[in-house]
């Protein structure tokens, strides 16, 4: 057993092909990961062009996958007596893969860190800012990793995010939308990183090279880039940080989502902005019921269903429909079975109740 500091841990062959069942995944892909999983003690079969194509379409692959079958929700915070989240690796498995739900952005992320390192893959997680945009807010802030910002929270546009149309209902009043968000960052056989982002709920939908420009397909027309730039609130101008941006089209602005460095945030980190942000009654994710989760078609992810508070909304080529407003816990209940997969337990159901989101009719 690894006892050094730098070890993180990593799920084995047994836990990774139940993982590979729970995401639907091919098997013709499942053979070929683990078999890819070995190049790492062999580098010469590594060496080749082929090698790093065919490794950086199965990330693709898995992360698509990962991303239409693993839903990234709160649900922990609202329906459960404890109303606490865990980053450990063997907490997460038991949630995500035996029983079948999803997380929000440090747990996605956490539990994909530990697939991929579990595979062969180089993994570092990177703590990341989101920008003032992605609440409707403009000016070109950023959020801190765990600060409360007051001055953006009294909107009822609050949760709106830039590749959806989330937006509440009514106003929610002045509480802080916490936003501490984390990435994982990929070294494939080439040497070449990529941002790869399973935990923001609408977020990009493959792996991002490292590379300032670059252009890339998202969600029906949607555009996503990494751009390598400072940003407005730094007192230094030579400070550089790399800025995920997406855009509905080609014709539209870009528009900041968050940004990061590459300094490795170490599980001390992580520790401190999870309890914040799932714990303070200052945080969005306390505040509010959210779940998302893309859908796919032939292997190709094709929409996203959203559902915010009692709204459950599905977005297609551009296209937003309602699908359900739920005014009852009876009739939100039945929504997370049927939209997202999700059935929770007698003994969380009765945690929402007297809770700021429970639906009272």
């Amino acid at each position: 057993m690894d006892t050094s500091l730098s070890h993180r841990p990593a799920y084995t062959d047994s836990q990774l092909k139940r993982y590979f069942e729970r995401i639907a995944l091919p098997a013709s892909v499942q053979v070929q990961l683990l078999s890819l999983s070995h190049h790492r003690d062999s580098p010469s079969s590594a060496s080749s062009s082929s090698a790093f194509e065919q490794q950086l379409s199965l990330l693709t692959t898995l992360q698509q996958h990962q991303l239409a079958h693993v839903q990234f929700e709160n649900l922990s915070l609202h329906y459960s007596r404890h109303r606490t989240l865990s980053l450990e690796v063997g907490d997460l498995y038991g949630k995500i893969v035996e029983r079948r739900r999803g997380g929000y952005c440090m747990e996605n992320n956490c539990f994909f860190g530990a697939v991929l390192r579990g595979l062969g893959f180089t993994v570092c997680s990177i703590g990341a800012r989101i920008s003032h945009s992605v609440s409707g807010a403009g000016g070109g802030g950023y959020l801190g990793w765990y600060v409360y910002d007051s001055d953006i929270c009294g909107s009822s546009k609050a949760s709106k995010r830039l590749q959806m149309d989330w937006e509440t209902t009514e106003e929610t009043g002045r509480w802080q939308i916490e936003e501490s968000h984390m990435v994982n960052i990929v070294t494939l056989f080439d040497g070449k990183r990529y941002m790869v982002d399973v935990g923001f709920g609408g977020g990009p939908t493959r792996p991002l090279p490292l590379a300032a420009g670059d252009v890339w397909p998202g969600l029906g027309q949607q555009q996503l880039r990494l751009v390598h730039e400072n940003i407005a609130p730094n007192t230094d101008s030579g400070q550089r940080l790399w800025i995920y941006q997406s855009r509905k089209s080609e014709t539209d602005e870009w528009m900041d989502t968050y940004c990061f460095t590459e300094m490795e945030f170490l599980p001390a980190d992580y520790e401190i902005m999870n309890f914040y942000t799932s714990q303070s009654p200052k945080s969005w994710f306390t505040q509010q019921v959210v779940v998302v989760k893309f859908e796919m078609e032939n292997e190709e992810l094709i929409g996203i269903v959203t559902m915010v508070e009692g709204e459950v909304k599905r977005v297609r080529a551009d296209q937003t429909e309602t699908l359900k407003f739920c005014k009852t816990e009876a009739e939100r209940l039945t929504a997370f079975k049927t939209w997202f997969g999700i059935e929770l337990e007698e003994k969380d159901v009765e945690g929402i109740k007297g809770s700021v989101s429970e639906l009272k009719g």
